[in-house]
């Protein structure tokens, strides 16, 4: 008969699980912060995807995760939304108190908008520690969905992420940000995206982009500029789940070559 510690048992050998110690001899406490990636699920980690298969448990971001990639695991599985800090909290801790291998999946990456350190600080309350696994975060999956890159030589060199004011931080920097010329993502902004173009310092010709769902298989892309953007993305209807990019590397055009290949060869 199988010995039902026996996964669990090859996870510790994997990923030293149970084989960390406390100085009283009992097994670390421990959960693990897992970024889903932008949404394709061949996007998430290797690690990642093998967490989730060895997961008895599995909490994820509501509709920021792509349901497909809960396909790699055979635990149960928890849609956070609507759950307090506190609630989702608990249950963490009650899977852990049985030895239960815990996952608690972000959209993206979760060092971006992610929520955690308020998660972490929590957790500890309930001498629980937290293992994170990095994802690819969506601002790259939108920089492939544009065929482009968000830094290019002699366009930008510089990379700005940030998020309009909300609920949950009462201003923003965007006018002041925006006056360096250089690429900016904006997370959590497709509902202002009019407000967020109005504030902008940019002159109205500058290229921008939405991106909705970068990756998934209902990935749709708009282009424009600063001053016709907003007026598309309210025409396509998308309120929610973009990305939005501003600066020339939306467009880019004269561009210099990148010194890593060398000057461009003299004609013959």
């Amino acid at each position: 008969m199988k010995d039902p510690k026996s996964d669990s048992a090859k996870l510790g050998h994997d990923f030293g699980i149970g084989t960390e110690k406390k100085r009283n001899g009992q097994m670390e406490r421990k959960v693990y912060f897992v970024g889903a990636g932008p949404g394709n699920p061949k996007l998430i980690t290797v690690l990642g995807r093998e967490m989730l298969e060895k997961a008895d448990l599995v909490i994820y971001a509501g509709s920021l995760v792509n349901p497909e990639i809960l396909n790699y695991t055979k635990g149960k599985t928890v849609d956070s939304y609507g759950l307090t800090l506190e609630e989702t909290t608990k249950m963490i801790a009650d899977a852990v108190d049985l030895e239960k291998v815990v996952v608690r999946l972000h959209s993206g990456d979760p060092s971006l908008y992610g929520a955690i350190i308020e998660q972490m600080e929590e957790l500890k309350k309930y001498d629980i520690r937290v293992e994170r696994i990095s994802g690819v975060s969506s601002v790259f999956a939108s920089a492939v969905a544009l065929g482009t890159q968000l830094t290019l030589n002699g366009i930008s060199d510089t990379l700005i992420i940030t998020r309009p004011a909300g609920k949950t931080m009462e201003k923003d920097l965007i006018t002041e940000l925006s006056a360096y010329n250089t690429t900016m993502a904006i997370f959590l902004g497709t509902q202002k995206i009019r407000e967020i173009m109005e504030k902008v310092r940019c002159p109205k010709d500058t290229p921008a982009a939405l991106i909705f769902h970068a990756s998934w298989e209902d990935e749709k892309v708009i282009t424009g500029t600063v001053g016709d953007i907003a007026e598309k993305v309210e025409d396509a209807g998308i309120m929610r789940s973009a990305m939005i990019i501003i600066g020339g590397v939306v467009n880019p055009i004269n561009y210099r070559r990148s010194h890593l290949y060398g000057m461009a060869p003299k004609s013959l």
